[in-house]
């Protein structure tokens, strides 16, 4: 899974001096772009020697799509779930300071985002600035001008959050993530999965995060202007601040690709009228579900091996319906080498079926083959790649289970007068991205484990979210597979679509 979250609100506060007066009540909620800055003793102040002035980023980002896939296939928990906070540089020929450090901090407070727009006078006035984070029935401020109070988490008036203790048995960790920055104009990338596992846990409140220079690059005598990120309401949609969530929600089925000797993994679907469910059994119709829960039979003339069968597992998360067994068939078996040596290849019969033996689920079968082995050829295959199930618009508030048709048209083909459906190859992995078809522009990049697809017994999938790419853009993707240690890149083969 490879999903973009976009931004609720964003923003930046600023203490600037305008004609010898500072705007701490100036708001740029509407800007185009997050400014982040520090001056040394630039500009005069009666009442200051030396005056600093400052300005801190502010960004908060609507969790509720991540919430929402923790009860399905999301585990939080998993090494695989990687949360990234990512602002893209706007540099136009400006001032860009260079050698700096940004650190980005949990907010122990929520701002509002409030519609100014002046970052030339700061004249526009409204919530949130310097001195006032929001304001319902009345003004709610910072707890030290800036959003500046720093504490442990769970300490009362603080803005932002530098450290606390998750209760995963590290004890008091950081909670703040930083990023060096040596020629001025890279992107803002950090990773962030642990502030975003702990506020999905209640653990840390669920307020955003401030953007600021780190440390002592605040108070020294060096001015620093301006490192400036593109906002939610700048007009190239692409350049938006995105909140990336990766994980491996991927299910591979070996059924076409089960070969002697190695590991494998086949799986069994169940539907009750068209929906996903557990299989039932007995007069009391128990659902099948767990660990261990069926036995597998493979099964040709008198030879004969069971495997334990379990209902599928995405990260700690059973999945409804699916259930999957891996084993490994020996080549050296003594009853199935004399078949190995005869025929090569070894159709069984597929049986699921209850713990005790007595009720049988499913009967199909499966092809096992021997390792394919060759003379040294390094010459890669010619694949075509097309999505077979694709519109031409999609709603944002869609995600469509694309299906894929891999061909290669290197291997062998078998001609018959009869109808034939050709229902394509299962390779070893496949990986889409997503680009800007106008612009050209990566939008979604190739990425291991997030955009790699799944594979069922006869053909790749992956699912999309649209709410992940701006509207009103077209878009189309590319596919690359890897196969015998070769990456092949296919693209244009799919057809664009619109986002509405």
């Amino acid at each position: 899974m490879y999903r973009i979250i976009q931004p609720n609100k964003d923003t930046y506060v600023t203490n600037k001096i305008i004609g010898q007066i500072r705007v701490t009540d100036a708001n740029v909620g509407q800007a185009g772009t997050i400014d982040i800055f520090k001056l040394y003793d630039e500009n005069s102040i009666s009442t200051e020697d030396a005056p600093i002035e400052l300005s801190r980023g502010l960004i908060y980002f609507d969790l509720t799509p991540i919430r929402e896939m923790t009860q399905t296939t999301l585990d939080i928990k998993s090494a695989n779930f990687k949360c990234v906070l990512k602002l893209s540089d706007v540099y136009a020929g400006q001032t860009t300071p260079s050698n700096f450090t940004l650190s980005v901090f949990p907010l122990s407070k929520s701002f509002d985002e409030g519609i100014g727009k002046d970052v030339v006078r700061f004249e526009d006035l409204d919530v949130c600035n310097f001195i006032t984070a929001s304001v319902s029935t009345t003004p709610v401020t910072w707890s030290s001008p800036g959003a500046n109070a720093m504490g442990l988490l769970g300490s009362a008036d603080i803005d932002i959050i530098s450290s606390g203790n998750l209760k995963d048995g590290q004890g008091i960790v950081n909670l703040f993530v930083t990023q060096s920055f040596s020629i001025g104009t890279e992107d803002l990338e950090v990773d962030i999965t642990k502030i975003i596992s702990g506020t999905l846990v209640g653990l840390i409140p669920d307020c955003g995060f401030r953007v600021s220079y780190s440390g002592s690059q605040e108070t020294d005598t060096k001015t620093r202007f301006v490192k400036r990120f593109a906002s939610r309401n700048t007009t190239n949609t692409s350049k938006r601040p995105k909140l990336i969530v990766t994980y491996d929600d991927t299910i591979s089925d070996d059924h076409e690709m089960m070969y002697f000797d190695i590991t494998g993994s086949i799986f069994l679907n169940n539907y009750h009228r068209g929906y996903a469910a557990n299989i039932l059994s007995g007069t009391s119709a128990t659902q099948i579900s767990g660990n261990n829960c069926m036995i597998l039979k493979i099964v040709t003339g008198s030879i004969s091996q069971s495997f334990s069968g379990s209902q599928f597992k995405i990260g700690q998360n059973f999945q409804t319906g699916i259930y999957t067994s891996s084993f490994a068939i020996s080549s050296f078996d003594p009853a199935i080498r004399p078949h190995i040596l005869t025929s090569g290849s070894i159709t069984f019969d597929e049986i699921w079926g209850s713990i005790d033996g007595s009720v049988g689920y499913y009967t199909g079968s499966l092809t096992v083959k021997p390792v394919e082995r060759t003379s040294f050829i390094q010459t890669p295959e010619r694949y075509f790649v097309n999505i077979t199930n694709m519109r031409s618009a999609y709603k944002t508030t869609e995600m469509s289970r694309f299906r894929l048709f891999i061909e290669d048209f290197t291997r062998d083909v078998v001609y018959k007068k009869i109808p034939l459906e050709n229902n394509g190859i299962v390779v070893d992995k496949c990986f889409y991205r997503v680009r800007d078809f106008e612009s050209d522009e990566v939008i979604i990049p190739f990425h291991d484990p997030g955009t790699q697809t799944s594979n069922d017994a006869t053909t790749h999938y992956f699912d999309f979210y649209m709410s992940s790419l701006p509207r009103g853009r077209t878009y189309t993707f590319d596919f690359k597979i890897v196969n015998k240690g070769l990456d092949i890149l296919i693209n244009d083969v799919a057809a664009k679509f619109r986002i509405e």
